[in-house]
């Protein structure tokens, strides 16, 4: 199975799959029935702090990543995360939702590359 992100104001493309909204904020204009998620980890974000440093710069996203990885390598709750993803991965496809407009320079981006480079480990 397969690990994909969406920005969740698209239409959904993968209904069928496990849909895990990835922000830490609840998008605007989105309706929590119209958001069709199966679970909604804002703890895995990046810190409002880090967040509001970033403002989605795209010259600050090499600093940010670095920085959202340190984030996720302290959180207390990334290595469940990450093994919850690997069993629904063992049957399902998962799907990274995401609010943010840039689609190459936003949190999601990072947490996908990183849960890529994990989920053997999980």
């Amino acid at each position: 199975m397969e690990l994909k992100l969406e920005r969740i104001y698209d239409k959904p493309q993968d209904l069928s799959g496990y849909r895990v909204l990835v922000d830490r904020l609840w998008p605007r204009g989105i309706s929590k029935v119209n958001a069709k998620l199966d679970e909604w980890e804002k703890e895995i974000a990046p810190s409002k702090d880090l967040r509001s440093w970033f403002s989605h710069d795209p010259a600050k996203f090499p600093d940010f990543k670095k920085k959202y990885i340190d984030e996720l390598n302290h959180n207390e709750q990334t290595q469940a995360f990450i093994s919850s993803l690997a069993d629904k991965l063992k049957t399902d496809n998962v799907i990274l939702l995401y609010g943010a407009k840039d689609r190459e320079h936003n949190q999601a981006v990072v947490l996908k590359q990183y849960l890529d480079n994990h989920l053997g480990q999980a």
